[in-house]
């Protein structure tokens, strides 16, 4: 007994994992959504300066992570700064 696989089988089945994937896969985080945040972006969001950053970050008022010889902060923390929660 043998059974054929066809190529609209094939298709069918793959179609059939997409589908799976997709609802598995966590929804995409927009940008203002994002925890943690690379430096230019941080400053950006601030409106400050490499220097002024960086001293917020060695005076430890903001957590952050260092990957690869780049500095990532994070958000929540950079927004307390000015509601003074």
């Amino acid at each position: 007994m043998s059974e054929y696989v066809t190529k609209e089988d094939l298709r069918q089945y793959s179609l059939m994992i997409i589908d799976e994937i997709r609802k598995l896969k966590p929804e995409i985080k927009k940008d203002d959504e994002v925890e943690w945040l690379k430096s230019r972006a941080a400053r950006k969001m601030l409106t400050m300066s490499a220097g002024s950053l960086q001293n917020l970050r060695v005076t430890g008022q903001v957590r952050f992570k260092k990957v690869l010889g780049s500095y990532y902060y994070n958000r929540t923390d950079l927004l307390k700064l000015f509601t003074g929660n």
